[in-house]
Parts: C-alpha cells; structure tokens; sequence
C-alpha cells in the first residue's frame, strides 16, 4: 500500500481593490477596519497615493465591495495588466469634474466675498435684505450640493459607521457656514449686531479651493504612476502565432505555453521565451535599464515587453500571463509601493485619532470664544471653530510617505533596479558593510579565455587547434573555447579520433598529429616535459585562471590558455566608489582560497572568506551584524539565498536564479554593481524626501491649528480667514505632492 502525502495547501490569493471615495490618511484606517471585518481577509494594505488596497486572503471580492459601501466608499477588483490608457482616462474625467465643481464654487463665492468688501449688498436688516440673502441661501445650497456633495455624502456614510475623516471635517465647516448665515437672515434681530454676518462666501470660496487642490493633488498624483503605467504598457495586446504551419494575429491573453510565436523588427515581445529560429538585437532598457541592445541567438531567453529592434524570429512561450518576467516585475512595484516604512507608522497612528481630535478641538475653541471672547462673542466662536475644521484636514499627512515611496520605487524600475520590499527603500541608504558572492555578482560568472601564451606559431595558431579538440566537448572550458575562436572567426579543423579524459582534458588527432589538450596531470603522463612552463602556470594559479596546456609529443607544449571567470568590467569601479562612501565591503564565496583572493585582489576587495558554505555565509553575515554592521548582501546564485535572508538588505543580481531573485529586498536586473550605489542613493533621497514631506505635514498642523483657534489674537489681533485657511489645507497637499516628485529628477 502506498504511503499517503499530504497535498501542500495554496497560498492565499492576492486581490488588488480600486477605492473610490479615499480623500484623507483617515480613510486609510476606516478602509483597512471595514476590510478586516470581511471573513477569511488576512491582512490588508491600503495605499493612498494611488487609491488601491491589497487584500491578502480567500475572502469574497462581493463581500469587500458591500463591506467598503457600508463604510462609504465604492470599489473594484482589479486585475491582470490594466489598460494604462483606461487608468490615464478615469484620471483626467476626475481631474476635469473637481476643476468644474471649484469653478461653479468660485463663481459664487468670490462675487459674494468682493461684494461685501465693497458694500454692493444690502443690509441684512434693510427691506431688501431678507429677500436678496435669501436667494443667496438658496444659491448657496445648491453650490454645496455640486461642489461638496460628494464630502456631505462621504461624511454621512463614515458617520453611520461610526468613523470620521476629511470629509467630516469639511461637510462641518462648510455646513455649518451655511447653517448660521441662514439663521442669521430670520434671527438677526435677536444676536448682537457685530454677530449678525452671513458667511456664504466662506462656504463656496472653501469649496472651491477645496476642489482646486484635490484637482491639482490628482494631477500630481497621477505623475508618480507614469513608470507602472509605463511598463503596463510595455505588454502589446496581440500576438503573432504560429498554430498549425500558419502565422495568426491572436489576443495576446490566448497565446498558450509551449507556443511559437513571430517576432518581426520593431515589435514587442509579448510574452516570455526561448528563441528557436533566427537572431536578432532586443532592447531591453525599459526592463533593465541597459541602454544598449542585446544580441540574442538561439536558446537565448526573451522578455515580454522588450523591443526587437532587427531581424526576425521565432520563439517558443515559457511564460504567459502574469506569470512573466514583466508581470513579475509590476506586481512587485506594486508590492512595494504598498508597503509602510518604518517612518510611515507614526503618521499612520497620528492620523487615526486626528479627526476625533480636531472635531473635539473645535467644539472646545467654539466653547472658549463663546464664553471668554470679546463681542461679537457667538460670530468669533462659530468663524474660529470653522477654521479649525477647515485648516486640520490631515490630507499632507496621509500623502507624506506613500506619494515619496511611489515615486521612488518608480523610479528604481525605470532605471533597472526592482525595489520588492518597501522596508529595503528606508535600510539601504544605511547600510554600512556589503558583502559580495563571487561568481556571478563580481564576476561575469562563467569561464572565458583570459591569455594565451604560445610557444610554437601565433596566439590564432593556438586557439584553433585547441577549439578544434574542444569543439566535441560538453564541458564548460570547452565553452569558453569555441566562443573565444567564433569571436575571432577562425576556421576548425575536424578532429579524429576524439577521446574526453574525464578531469584531465581531450586529445584528438589534426591534420595527422595527435595532440592533448588539458591540465599539467594529462600532459606529463604522456611523456611531455612541463618544467619550462612551471613559473608561467603557478603564476596564473596565483592569479585564479585555470592554466590549459596544448602539447604534442613533439615538439612538445605548444601553447597555453588561460581560462577564467573574468570580473565584470565596472566591478573594480563600483567596488571603488562604495569605499569611498566608507561601506566595509567582504567577498564571502564557497570557491578556493587562492583563487578567490586573486579576484579580489582584482576589484579591489581587502577582506575575504573563502570556502563558505551556503549556511555559512548566513553566518558570516549574523556575526556581522552582531558587531553592529548594517549589512547588504549581494548575490545571484540559489546557494546565495539564506544569506540573501539574513541580511538587513538583500539584494540580488537580475540574471540569477529564481530562489535568489525570491530570498531578496532589491533586485538589480541589469546586474551591474553600480546600480548598488544607485540604490543606496535613492534610499537615502527618499528618507530625505519623507522626512520633508512629514516635518511640512506636522509643523502645517502644529501651527496651522493653534492660528486657526485664534492664538495670536490676544497678542495681535490677529484672526486666520476661513477661506484662506482653506487654500493653505488645498495647497499643502499639493505642495507634499510636489515635493515628492522632485524625486524623479534627482541625480543617483
């Protein structure tokens, strides 16, 4: 009887929500409390700068729609790659609808504000008074049922549901407004004369800018999802297949696994791939950020999205769907433009209790003027009340970290670095010791001819003879043979009686002449003397190329390769510049001593440790950060991953493997070790950034509030308007907005 196993259980899905209705960092708690009370919802990450929550869970997507309705805001699934121009479209409608509602707004209320500066209305208690400020009343209702509805509307649902935000805020200023102007056009009689004043003017000028900031707030907005849209629309929607001998134009979500498919010049791949038939040169600087082209040839890999610039092939799909590199990539911006850095926690937890506070501050402001202010003591509690309103709206503050954080994890993907996890965007610019693997990160990562030495005929003499052997080989040396030959375009000889000596090397007869090819052991064994090379191969030892000896019987060794994992060529360059910017910098790799510390001495690495095993190079990096070091660790490989983990940053190298590419915070797809300081630098710009972003938040709050409540006017007379405290809360956010921006341009 066969034992049983046990299936291993799915992970739970992930599912993308658009939330309609977020307008402050108050909604972010009420999005994320309405959504947690769904069943089987595990956890969830609201994002406000794009109006997004990530659900993570088996729960029903009906049941968190109706849950967000009950809670005042309206949602949709999103899925797959969204059509940029869709989003672009819903983006520039809302833009255009908030410009309207701020123009019908402004077209009331600066009339009424310039009219009563300059005395064009009657008097509330004259004949005419009663009827013209009536229709006032009633123009105004019908401005703040245009232009504020959606905030009323907003506020009542959140009320219902026990909660507040931004909208209460606002639904109670501008309400309240209105409320006492229309009382006073019955009631003006019975309050004291200096009280007796309509504030309609207040309540549409602070609409109006209200509207004009979140216009602008979208405008802005929308800018820091240009790389996302962006690489949504790297993926063409068609696709040319080739099913049963003939090429078709099909949807590009019905191209199937295992398919071929057409590539022509100047068209997109659609999906990934391994090219089969023809060559050609594919730009692939949208996905890596290498600005030059990468020749492909058969059994090369291809990327969805990625541009052929020449020729034409074919390619068979091994990666469809979400399941591409691109589809990776973007689910992954995403994943981190989520997250919440460390920094972000104390704005999320101030903007919890903000609202309650504000609304019981002004309630304690209306009470203090009411009783202790001077007269019209009722008319400077209700306009100071109102302003504390107005001015407190947390929305700078809920746009400070997720606004910086979109940008940048933006700007990383278009410059070929893939940010996965938020928390890396804060730690890598701290970081203060790196530690390199060596094959494949400081190295190109498989052998190639590194010197020839010959002792009889030319370097061309020798290569030839030595691929010529090698061309029936399958061992990796072999490799780097043949290439060193086909880039020199030199002609094979066919080589008889081809015999493979397993760990010493081949021998092979040419024009008549046996001849080996292989390491000192296979040499000497045959008889041939190798004491006039011994100085020349220990020395190439010592440098960590692996010597490869051409002999005959006679006249003996005719020549030598060197064979080696070269350094990429801008290591040496980046490991420089890391130095200088005073990051300790190890190289720990599971490769012999001597040839470890010969690569190292090449880049320009001091310290190394040799001999590691996968589990020890975790270690390594645990001892590391006992001495208090902040460490990065930088690989490619699948034995890289357990230190990827440990590390307080891991970063992997884009080509790598999978398990590497999954284990790691910060992938640098084009694998170049320059792009390490890059990343560095952009982290450290974005805390800058985030810190800017909160310091305005908090002291436009910290000082915006107290003015508002009226703090100067025992020592000034002074007295913050309304309506210019509505203009300073439009403004901040879009001044926070702005600000993060700035990261796009910054030098890295």
């Amino acid at each position: 009887m066969s034992a049983m196993t046990e299936t291993p259980a799915a992970s739970p899905a992930e599912i993308r929500l658009s939330v309609l209705g977020m307008r402050c960092a108050g909604c972010i708690a009420a999005v994320e409390t309405a959504l947690t009370g769904v069943p089987q919802v595990q956890s969830v990450s609201v994002n406000f700068a794009d109006h997004s929550a990530t659900v993570i869970g088996d729960a029903d997507p009906e049941l968190m729609k109706q849950a967000l309705k009950s809670a005042g805001y309206d949602a949709a699934v999103m899925e797959g790659l969204e059509d940029p121009s869709l989003e672009q479209a819903q983006e520039e409608a809302r833009y255009r609808d908030l410009m309207q509602k701020a123009a019908v707004a402004a077209a009331l209320g600066l009339p009424l504000m310039l009219g009563g500066h300059l005395g064009w209305f009657p008097e509330m208690a004259s004949a005419d008074g009663a009827s013209f400020w009536s229709k006032v009343s009633l123009l105004t209702l019908a401005v703040l049922y245009y232009s504020g509805g959606h905030f009323y509307a907003g506020a009542w649902k959140l009320f219902r549901a026990g909660q507040a935000n931004m909208d209460t805020l606002i639904a109670l200023g501008t309400g309240s407004a209105w409320f006492y102007s229309t009382i006073v056009i019955d009631f003006h009689r019975q309050l004291p004369s200096l009280s007796a004043h309509a504030y309609f003017e207040a309540s549409a000028v602070i609409l109006a800018f209200i509207n004009l900031g979140n216009a602008l707030e979208t405008r802005a907005r929308g800018k820091t999802s240009a790389a996302i849209r962006a690489l949504i629309g790297l993926q063409p929607k068609t696709a040319r297949v080739v099913r049963d001998g003939i090429e078709q134009d099909v949807a590009i979500e019905t191209v199937g696994l295992g398919e071929t498919v057409r590539v022509r010049p100047g068209e997109k791949i659609p999906v990934d791939g391994v090219l089969t038939e023809g060559h050609s040169s594919i730009d692939e600087a949208m996905l890596t950020g290498e600005a030059m082209p990468v020749e492909k040839n058969a059994g090369d890999s291809v990327a969805a999205g990625t541009l052929n610039k020449q020729g034409t092939f074919l390619f068979t799909a091994t990666r469809i769907g979400r399941d591409t590199a691109l589809a990776q990539i973007i689910h992954s911006v995403r994943q981190a433009q989520n997250a919440k850095p460390a920094i972000a926690r104390l704005a999320d937890k101030i903007s919890a209790v903000f609202v309650p506070a504000v609304v019981a501050l002004s309630a304690f402001t209306f009470l203090v003027w009411w009783a202790f202010g001077p007269e019209p003591a009722l008319g400077y509690a209700f306009v100071t009340s109102m302003t504390v309103l107005v001015i407190a709206c947390p929305c700078a503050l809920g746009l400070a970290t997720p606004i910086s954080v979109m940008v940048a994890v933006g700007r990383a993907a278009q410059t070929g670095i893939l940010i996965r996890k938020g928390e890396a965007l804060q730690s890598a610019g701290k970081l203060t010791c790196i530690v390199l693997d060596k094959t494949g990160t400081v190295t190109v990562g498989k052998p190639g001819v590194a010197d020839i030495q010959a002792f009889s005929g030319d370097h061309q003499h020798i290569l030839r003879l030595a691929a010529s052997l090698e061309a029936g080989s399958e061992h990796p040396l072999a490799a780097a043979i043949l290439t060193a030959a086909q880039e020199q375009n030199l002609e094979l000889a066919k080589a008889r009686r081809f015999q493979a000596i397993a760990g010493q090397g081949v021998t092979g007869v040419i024009d008549g002449v046996q001849y080996w090819f292989g390491n000192e052991t296979l040499i000497t064994a045959q008889g041939i003397a190798t004491e006039a090379q011994q100085t020349l191969i220990t020395d190439l030892a010592a440098r960590g190329q692996t010597p490869v000896l051409l002999a005959a019987v006679e006249p003996g060794v005719l020549g030598v390769i060197a064979v080696a994992d070269a350094i990429k060529p801008d290591s040496a360059l980046a490991i420089q510049n890391l130095r200088q910017l005073g990051v300790r910098i190890l190289m720990v790799t599971g490769d012999h001593a001597v040839t470890a510390k010969a690569i190292a001495a090449e880049a320009g690495i001091s310290e190394v440790r040799a001999q590691i095993s996968p589990q020890g190079k975790a270690e390594v990096i645990k001892e590391l950060q006992q001495q208090g070091e902040i460490v990065g660790m930088v690989g490619d490989g699948i034995n890289d991953a357990p230190a990827l983990a440990q590390a307080n940053v891991g970063i992997a190298i884009g080509a790598g493997a999978d398990v590497a590419i999954e284990s790691a915070d910060i992938v640098l797809l084009q694998g170049s070790l320059l792009k390490l300081q890059e990343a560095m630098r952009l982290s450290q710009l974005t805390v800058q950034n985030i810190k800017q972003n909160l310091l305005g938040a908090f002291i436009y709050n910290v000082i915006g509030i107290p003015v508002a409540a009226g703090l100067l006017y025992p020592l000034f007379g002074v007295l913050l308007n309304p309506m210019l405290a509505g203009a300073a809360m439009a403004m901040s956010s879009v001044t926070v907005v702005s600000n993060a921006n700035r990261l796009r341009w910054m030098k890295l």
